[in-house]
């Protein structure tokens, strides 16, 4: 005859469940250690502290998803604002620098700057259509989804201007395209002196839309 085990035991109460019913007293007989020290309690109250424990860490889960809440809130927030002062700038060429300067100012990134080629004839000359190899175009061009992650060296790291001497340690690169099957037509590029502010595990949801909008804004430049 095989002895029994404790799995035997385990699958006898889970299968048995009036047997405290009917032996009511082991409840109060049966002697645990606590998992807040080397006292002994009751069975009961070892499942009341594991009922605390798994509340605790409910309450944990929550105020974590209300944070988050509390934190996407105020993101889209900022991006309202960004995206009406896109609509607020009636001059074309003006874009470039707003979409820039309130990146900068609503969402605390400390450096910024745009690119944009195969512009009309008469904004060929203004700066953010100048200074753009074709190997950097390419490179945007095989974009798919924002490159976030260390300053590699780049060129278009070098269109940033050091925020306070500081050079960018990491950056976000957003391809700039009317649509996810259109030619990419520019570059936005942030950046930071914190390596950790723009990092290869960061989602990236938000920046496409930042990019979404700031292409359907600049599609006002390129050349028909």
């Amino acid at each position: 005859m095989n002895p029994i085990t404790e799995d035997d035991i385990a699958d006898f109460l889970l299968n048995t469940p009036d047997f405290f019913e009917r032996h009511a007293e082991l409840l109060a007989a049966v002697q645990l250690t606590s998992p807040h020290g080397q006292r002994a309690v009751s069975l009961q109250e070892r499942q009341a502290e594991m009922l605390r424990e798994k509340i605790r860490s409910l309450e944990l889960k929550a105020a974590e998803m209300i944070r988050h809440g509390q934190e996407n809130v105020l993101i889209a927030d900022k991006l309202q604002r960004w995206t009406r002062e896109l609509l607020l700038t009636r001059e074309p060429s003006a874009l470039p620098s707003v979409i820039v300067e309130q990146i900068k100012s609503q969402f605390q990134v400390p450096q910024a700057a745009i690119r944009v080629w195969g512009v009309a004839p008469e904004w060929a000359v203004q700066p953010f259509a100048l200074g753009v190899s074709a190997d950097a175009q390419a490179f945007a061009a095989s974009l798919t989804m924002p490159y976030c992650g260390v300053n590699p060296g780049l060129e278009a790291a070098s269109w940033l201007e050091d925020a306070a001497g500081a050079p960018a340690a990491s950056l976000a690169l957003l391809p700039l395209r009317a649509g996810p099957a259109d030619k990419v037509f520019g570059l936005l590029v942030l950046g930071s002196s914190d390596p950790q502010r723009f990092h290869a595990g960061m989602g990236t949801d938000f920046l496409e839309r930042i990019a979404e909008l700031a292409s359907a804004a600049l599609g006002r430049l390129t050349a028909a």
